[in-house]
C-alpha cells in the first residue's frame, strides 16, 4: 500500500530540503554560498533590479546578510564554482553539473530552443558560424560587440542579429559566460571560459544525465509530484516520466500520497522530516521554494502570482512582491523597492495571509531591517497600502 503523509509533514520535508530551519551562520562567506547553491542545484537569474537582482536573494533568505560579493566571486570570479546555462530558466548552476546539460546543448544545436531562436539558427547558420569564428579569434566579447545589423520587432526582444547569434551559441553550449560587467554577459568559448577539469569530464548519455537531474530535483524538493520533478530543470515530459520510473524501481524515489494533493508524490531517499521548522525569511518571487505556482499553492495554500508584467491598475499585491515565510507558513507579502538615492527600503504595500499571527508584523520588521542593512540602505519605510501596512509601520 502507498503511504500517506499529512500536508504539514510534506511542507516540513520540503522546507528542510530547501535549507530552511537551519541556524544562520554568524558570518556567512563564500563556502556558505557555495553550499547553498549545491543544495538548491540551480539559482534563477533575472534582470529586474527594483530591490536587488533575484540571484542574490536565495542565499540571503537562507543565510541572512551575507556579502553579495561572495556570490559574484562564486559565479563570475577567477576561481568560481558556478556557471551559467538554461537550468530552470537562465540559471547559475554548480560547475560539476555542466556535463549533465550537454545533451540539452546537443539538442539545441538541432533546434530545440525558443521557436524564434531556432528559426534564426536555421536561416542564419553561416552568420552564426562567423560570430563563433570571430570569438575564437578575438577572445571574450559582449553583446555590444555585435550590436550592429537588423533588429527584431520593437520591445524587450528587439535583439540585433549579433545578439541572437550569441544567444544561439549560448544555448548550444559553444560559448558561455566568462564573467559579467555589471549585469552584461562577457562571453567566450566554453572550453576557454570553464576550467579544464570540467571540460575534461566525460559526457554521460542522455538517460544517465537526466536521471541525475531528477535525483538533484528530488533532493532539493524532498517530496514532489512528477510535474514538480520535471519542472525543476525543465526536462522533456516523456524523458522525465521514464527517469522517475527508473528511480522508483531502483528505490531512490518512494511513491506516496500527500493529503490534499490530487497527484501522486515521490519522496527522495534520505529526505529529512523534521518535527518543526523555525525561522523567518523574505523570499524572492523567483525563489526555488515558490517558483512553481501550483506547487506553492499545494504546499502553503497561498496563491502567489508574479505581477511584474501585469498592468499597474490590475495588480493585486504590487510590482515586485516578496512572500514572507514565518516558520512553516507564508504569512504575509510585501511589495518592495530600494530607493538607493534616499537610502531607504520602501514598503509599497504589505498584506496579511490567512496564516498570519500576532507576531507577523514584528518578525517581518526584523527581516526588512536586515534586508535594508544588507542592501546598504539606512532605513525601512512603509509608504503604501495593504491590511498589514499600519501594524508593520508600528513594528518598524
Amino acid at each position: 500500500m502507498t503511504e500517506t503523509i499529512s500536508l504539514k509533514t510534506a511542507r516540513r520535508i520540503a522546507l528542510a530540503a530547501q535549507g530552511f530551519g537551519r541556524s544562520r551562520p554568524a558570518a556567512a562567506g563564500r563556502s556558505h554560498v557555495r553550499d547553498a547553491a549545491r543544495r538548491l542545484g540551480v539559482i534563477q537569474i533575472d534582470s529586474v533590479n527594483v530591490v536587488t537582482r533575484t540571484h542574490y536573494l536565495p542565499a540571503f533568505s537562507r543565510l541572512g546578510d551575507y556579502p553579495r560579493e561572495a556570490l559574484e566571486a562564486e559565479a563570475w570570479g577567477p576561481r568560481r564554482s558556478l556557471f551559467e546555462y538554461w537550468g530552470h530558466e537562465a540559471s547559475l548552476l554548480p560547475l560539476e553539473t555542466q556535463p549533465l546539460f550537454r545533451w540539452r546543448m546537443e539538442r539545441a544545436r538541432g533546434g530545440a530552443m525558443w521557436t524564434g531562436l531556432s528559426r534564426f539558427g536555421r536561416e542564419k547558420r553561416d552568420y552564426i558560424d562567423g560570430v563563433l569564428a570571430e570569438i575564437e579569434r578575438r577572445g571574450p566579447v559582449t553583446g555590444g560587440d555585435f550590436a550592429e545589423g537588423p533588429r527584431g520587432a520593437p520591445g524587450w526582444w528587439s535583439w540585433s542579429d549579433g545578439k541572437r547569434a550569441l544567444e544561439w551559441l549560448f544555448w548550444a553550449g559553444l560559448i558561455t559566460t566568462k564573467t559579467r560587467n555589471g549585469f552584461e554577459r562577457v562571453y567566450d568559448l566554453t572550453e576557454r571560459a570553464l576550467p579544464a577539469r570540467i571540460i575534461g569530464l566525460p559526457t554521460p548519455d542522455e538517460a544517465d544525465a537526466q536521471r541525475e537531474l531528477v535525483r538533484m530535483s528530488a533532493r532539493a524538493m524532498g517530496v514532489a509530484t512528477a510535474a514538480d520533478l520535471r519542472d525543476y530543470f525543465r526536462l522533456p515530459l516523456a524523458d522525465a516520466r521514464e527517469r522517475i520510473a527508473e528511480l522508483v524501481e531502483g528505490g531512490e524515489l518512494t511513491p506516496l500520497a500527500v493529503k490534499g494533493w490530487r497527484q501522486p508524490a515521490f519522496l527522495s531517499a534520505g529526505a529529512r522530516s523534521p518535527r518543526k521548522v523555525a525561522g523567518s525569511a523574505l523570499l524572492s518571487p523567483f525563489d526555488n521554494l515558490i517558483w512553481a505556482r501550483d506547487r506553492t499553492e499545494r504546499l502553503f495554500g497561498t496563491r502567489v502570482r508574479l505581477e511584474i508584467y501585469t498592468p499597474a491598475h490590475k495588480r493585486t499585491h504590487g510590482y515586485y512582491v516578496l512572500p514572507f515565510l514565518e516558520d512553516e507558513a507564508i504569512t504575509a507579502r510585501v511589495d518592495l523597492k530600494a530607493d538607493r538615492k534616499a537610502g531607504t527600503l520602501l514598503v509599497q504595500a504589505a498584506w496579511r495571509e490567512p496564516d498570519a499571527t500576532a507576531d507577523t508584523a514584528g518578525r517581518l520588521a526584523v527581516e526588512l531591517k536586515r534586508m535594508a542593512g544588507w542592501l546598504g540602505l539606512e532605513r525601512v519605510e512603509v509608504v503604501g497600502k495593504g491590511d498589514l501596512a499600519e501594524h508593520l509601520a508600528a513594528a518598524l
